[in-house]
């Protein structure tokens, strides 16, 4: 590592940030490869693509859109709007570029891909990298017949998926019981010294606090799950879904972006943040949220502002969360 290009005596690879790649005053080579493309504005794109004579874009359009602290409705629309992402902006100028499409996902297990793929990438689905058998999830330690914290555990072990539902009603963004029962079921899996079995690892692993998210929409809602979970489980990531993007767990538990909400407001309801929480898994996905969220979205029909020269995006928020109820309907434990 170095400060400075110059210092790092001419090495085949560099990497860096697009923010330091653009403070730099001199220098070309002939390629990049810029990760998370659909996730970089395209104004950072322009500040750095002088200084390369071709570029591969790696990205997933699926996730969350670049973002500003900043008002940028006057530019919605544009050609230079830079809330684009830098994909975007270059294949709106050069639409004949090559697109080249993954169909396999060696993230998600059998069970998620399907979900995953028809949910938020209907024109560009793809298919898990394993088969059903090949991956599964178990227990060490038995579990309390009618404990609920144990029936979801076990209903995710099961089928990779589990709704923890609590009762409906209208909170703060901090839901105290909400981030407790995000909590307890991190600690109530590594009690019960949880195996993954991995394609490659038929002998399995035990899944450490390491291996184990929670991911939520605010800041101020990781900073509670947190506090609930304690030092005992300080391993186990915590944090938001801008922050969980690109990353993969064994297990998620996932809080609900629309738990316990009187609204359904465009941050909220973004399509692109429920892909992040509810696709970082290998083995199971596990969702908290209060009842009443199928009701909410009924109250809040999506009303997104349409802009012109903007592409419209699918699926749109409203669509997506109703689809990934629809599917967690059965798995759910709760009522």
């Amino acid at each position: 590592m170095a400060a400075k290009v110059a210092d790092l005596g001419g090495p085949s690879v560099i990497i860096g940030t697009a923010a330091k790649w653009s403070m730099m005053s001199e220098g070309s080579w002939p390629w990049a490869t810029v990760d998370e493309a659909y996730q970089m504005r395209s104004d950072a794109l322009l500040r750095v693509a002088g200084r390369f004579e071709g570029a591969l874009f790696v990205g997933d359009p699926g996730q969350l859109d670049p973002f500003s602290t900043v008002e940028t409705e006057r530019w919605v629309g544009l050609t230079w709007d830079s809330m684009q992402s830098a994909a975007a902006a270059l294949l709106r100028h050069n639409p004949d570029l090559p697109v080249h499409r993954l169909p396999v996902s060696w993230r998600l297990p059998p069970s998620a891909a399907p979900v995953v793929a028809e949910t938020f990438y209907p024109f560009t689905g793809f298919q898990a990298g394993t088969t059903l058998g090949e991956r599964s999830l178990s227990f060490t330690r038995a579990g309390f017949r009618h404990g609920k914290i144990d029936a979801v555990l076990e209903t995710a072990a099961a089928t990779g998926w589990a709704l923890h539902e609590l009762p409906a009603r209208h909170t703060l963004r901090t839901d105290a019981e909400a981030a407790a029962a995000c909590a307890a079921l991190a600690r109530r899996l590594l009690e019960r010294g949880a195996i993954a079995v991995p394609e490659r690892e038929p002998g399995g692993a035990p899944v450490t606090p390491d291996r184990i998210a929670i991911g939520a929409a605010h800041r101020d809602q990781v900073a509670a799950i947190r506090a609930h979970l304690g030092e005992a489980e300080s391993g186990v990531t915590v944090d938001t879904a801008n922050r969980l993007q690109g990353r993969e767990y064994d297990v998620t538990i996932v809080l609900h972006p629309l738990s316990g909400r009187r609204d359904a407001t465009a941050f909220h309801l973004e399509s692109g943040r429920l892909c992040v929480l509810t696709s970082r898994h290998r083995q199971a996905c596990i969702v908290v949220a209060r009842a009443g969220i199928a009701e909410l979205l009924d109250a809040h029909p999506s009303a997104e502002p349409v802009h012109l020269n903007v592409p419209v995006k699918f699926p749109d928020g409203w669509e997506a969360n109703q689809a990934v109820l629809a599917r967690l309907s059965p798995n759910r434990v709760g009522r």
